[in-house]
C-alpha cells in the first residue's frame, strides 16, 4: 500500500510532531507499507523574505484563490526555505527515528515538471483585472513516477521539497497541495493525507466544532462551499486527487493514525467519478 502525505508549510503546523507520529506509523505498520512524503514552506519563507527586507506580496485570481507572488527575487528565497533549510531538516529528523528518508526537490531527476504560467490575471485593491507576466509559479504537467518506484523500491521515504523544473529549465514554485495530489495519482495510491494547521474543513473557520468530517465525492461542492483561504486549495487539490483515482483524502492536524481513522475531514471517492476542475 501507498501513501502521500503532504506536510503544510504554514505556521500552527506542528511539523516535528507530525513527523514523530509518521515514524511511530512506519514502526507500527506492516513492512510493504510505501510512504511519500510531500512538504511546504510558506512561513519560512515569509519569514526570510522579512529577513532579507523583500516584500511578501499576495495574487488573488477573479475567482478568489490566493497564492504568492513569485518575482524572481521571491523564488530564489522560497528556494532556499524548501528545498535549502526544510527538506534537510526533514530528512534530518526522520533519519534520527531510523527512517531512511531521502530528500529531493522537484528539479532532481525532472521529479516534477511544470508549465510555466506566463501570463496570470490577479485583481488590484480596487478589484479591477491585471494581468501578471513575471511571476514564477507553474502547473504541474509530469511526474518522474519510475524515479519515485526506484527509490521505494529500494526502501526509501521520498522527501519532497515543491519546487519544480520547466521544460525550459526554468525552477518554478508549485503549490504543495497539487504536489501531493499529483503524485499520489501517479502512485496509483489509495490514500492522501493532508497535515495542516487546523482540525480541517469548518462550516465555520472560527469554530473548530463545525467540523465537516465525512464528504462523498457526490456532496463536495455542496459540503465544501465553507471552504476559505488555503484550504480552498487544499479542496481543489482533493477533487484532483479524486478524480485520478485515490480513493480517500484526509485533512487534519492530529496525529497520523488518528487523521486516517477520521478525526478531521475525510473526503471518500465510493463509486462516484468527478472531472478534473479547471485552473482559477
Amino acid at each position: 500500500m501507498t501513501l502521500v502525505i503532504k506536510i503544510g508549510g504554514a505556521a500552527g503546523v506542528a511539523t516535528a510532531r507530525a513527523l514523530d507520529d509518521l515514524s511511530r506509523y512506519l514502526s507500527a505498520a506492516d513492512a510493504d507499507r510505501r510512504v511519500v512524503l510531500v512538504h511546504g514552506g510558506s512561513d519560512l519563507t515569509n519569514a526570510l523574505s522579512a529577513r532579507l527586507g523583500h516584500e511578501v506580496r499576495t495574487l488573488t485570481s477573479p475567482g478568489g484563490m490566493t497564492s504568492r507572488y513569485t518575482d524572481h527575487e521571491t523564488l530564489r528565497i522560497y528556494a532556499m526555505a524548501v528545498a535549502g533549510q526544510i527538506n534537510t531538516e526533514v530528512v534530518a529528523h526522520l533519519q534520527d527515528r531510523g527512517i531512511d528518508a531521502l530528500g529531493l526537490a522537484g528539479v532532481d531527476g525532472r521529479l516534477l515538471l511544470a508549465r510555466r504560467k506566463a501570463a496570470i490575471r490577479a485583481l488590484t485593491p480596487d478589484g479591477r483585472v491585471r494581468i501578471v507576466r513575471d511571476d514564477y509559479t507553474g502547473q504541474l504537467e509530469q511526474v518522474n513516477v519510475r524515479l519515485l518506484h526506484t527509490l521505494l523500491d529500494a526502501g526509501y521515504l521520498p522527501v519532497i521539497a515543491p519546487l519544480a523544473l520547466s521544460r525550459e529549465g526554468e525552477r518554478l514554485n508549485v503549490d504543495g497541495d497539487r504536489v501531493a495530489a499529483t503524485i499520489a495519482m501517479a502512485l496509483g495510491a489509495q490514500e492522501l493525507v493532508i497535515v495542516t494547521s487546523v482540525p480541517g474543513l469548518l462550516r465555520d473557520p472560527g469554530d473548530p466544532s463545525t467540523l465537516v468530517q465525512r464528504i462523498e465525492a457526490a456532496q463536495l461542492d455542496d459540503s465544501t462551499a465553507c471552504a476559505q483561504g488555503r484550504m480552498r486549495t487544499k479542496i481543489l487539490a482533493a477533487r484532483q486527487a479524486l478524480a485520478g483515482g485515490v480513493q480517500r483524502i484526509h485533512i487534519g492536524n492530529a496525529p497520523l493514525s488518528e487523521i486516517l481513522n477520521g478525526s478531521g475531514t475525510t473526503i471518500e471517492a465510493l463509486a462516484v467519478s468527478l472531472a478534473p476542475d479547471r485552473e482559477e
